[in-house]
Parts: C-alpha cells; structure tokens; sequence
C-alpha cells in the first residue's frame, strides 16, 4: 500500500532559471513535457533564490534579457513558490541543498549544477539536442 500511495503523490520537480527560458528559445511547453516523460502527477517549484534571479534578470538593461525574464516570471506563475532561506548562499548552492534534502528532480541546463546533483545521486532533467527533455538518474 505504501508504493502505491508514492505513485500517486505528486513528485516535486525544482526548476532552474534557465528551465523557464526553455519554452520561450526552444518553443517547447516545459509542463507538457515534463508531464510526458515523468508520466506522473507533478508539483513545479520554485525556489524564491530563483524567483530573485529571475526578477534582478527583468529589470536588466538587456531588453532582450528583460523580455525573456519578463516571460519566464510569468510562467513561473504556474509553480509553487518557496520561500527558502539563502543565508548568503549561490542560488545553485541553495538548489543543490533543497534537492538533496528533497530528493526532488531539478531541471536545468547548467552544466555546472548538473554535474554538482550527479554527483550526489540527484535525478536531472536537461533539454537534449535543443527539441526534448531527458532525465539523468532515477525518480521513485
């Protein structure tokens, strides 16, 4: 009874800022897809470090960066939002901790931080060849 019920709560997924930028470069729907490979009910987070990032990339003086942010905070609208405690911390170190704590799967492009989760057996969903998302690691 125990697996079942694990089947059927939802698996927080942690996205990057970068994740966001995706649908917008790439004309993919990150949701969809997300839904379509994990094959499971899903709870989109993201982490308020992330929402800062996101914010300070809007009010940029790139209007091209301030566009895509812009664009990005929107859609963001569709995730949970959490309020974490960054205690001065990389908004990639604040990741990486949440995640391990988590065990959650984070999606992100940088493949700074995807080696970082690799390398503490957290699962990481990345866009593969510019037309679809992948998964390195094994979700429960």
């Amino acid at each position: 009874m125990t697996a079942q019920l694990r089947k059927t709560e939802p698996i927080k997924v942690i996205l990057d800022s970068n994740a966001l930028f995706v649908t917008l470069e790439f004309k993919m729907d990150i949701f969809e897809e997300l839904g379509r490979i994990l094959k499971r009910n899903l709870e989109y987070i993201l982490l308020s470090p992330v929402k800062d990032e996101l914010e300070m990339l809007a009010s940029g003086n790139d209007p091209k960066t301030r566009r895509q942010a812009d664009f990005a905070l929107r859609l963001s609208q569709k995730c949970k939002l959490v309020t974490v405690e960054g205690r001065g911390e990389a908004t990639d170190d604040v990741i990486v901790r949440i995640a391990k704590k988590w065990e959650a799967p984070v999606f992100t492009n940088d493949r700074e931080l995807r080696r970082r989760l690799r390398d503490i057996s957290v699962p990481v969903i990345y866009l593969r060849q510019k037309c679809r998302l992948d998964i390195d690691g094994l979700i429960s």
